[in-house]
């Protein structure tokens, strides 16, 4: 028997449930129009918010090819008080690309839903982790390990 593992799409859609309209299959069809995405760990010189669903498209283009994940998984959902907000705790893993090393992240979602749709995104993960998958591991730890510039 084959084990199907769990896409990001997959981990919302089960995580979101019936806080999101069918036929929603990927992440751009579960946002509202006005969708926000925040980042509140991006380091200087990256955006910490994105308003619109036609703006966070166009910056997800832009990092799409950063890292590719192969899985994500140790998946937990906390249901709130809120019955608009799901938190969502997950690992994704993968490759680096621009740097070919492995990448590996833990991120932690606070998202709210309304009228079926995602309306807001804040996504928390180790900068470190993203800044490592831009120079490399090796550059990163030189810093943070060292004390100096690579």
């Amino acid at each position: 028997m084959t084990e199907t593992k769990p896409t990001f799409v997959s981990v919302l859609q089960d995580a979101l449930g019936a806080r999101i309209e069918p036929p929603a299959s990927n992440f751009i069809e579960m946002m509202s129009e006005d969708f926000v995405m925040e980042f509140p760990y991006a380091r200087p010189g990256m955006q910490l918010r994105i308003e619109g669903r036609e703006a966070v498209l166009a910056y997800l283009m832009t990092v799409a090819g950063s890292v590719s994940v192969d899985t994500i998984d140790n998946v937990v959902v906390h249901e709130t008080a809120d019955p608009e907000v799901v938190i969502v705790e997950f690992e994704a893993h993968g490759r680096a690309v621009k740097v070919d090393e492995p990448y590996d992240q833990r991120y932690i979602s606070v998202i709210r839903t309304r009228g079926g749709r995602m309306i807001h995104y804040k996504d928390y993960w180790n900068p470190i982790q993203g800044l490592k998958a831009q120079i490399g591991s090796a550059a990163v730890d030189a810093f943070v390990l060292g004390g100096g510039a690579a």
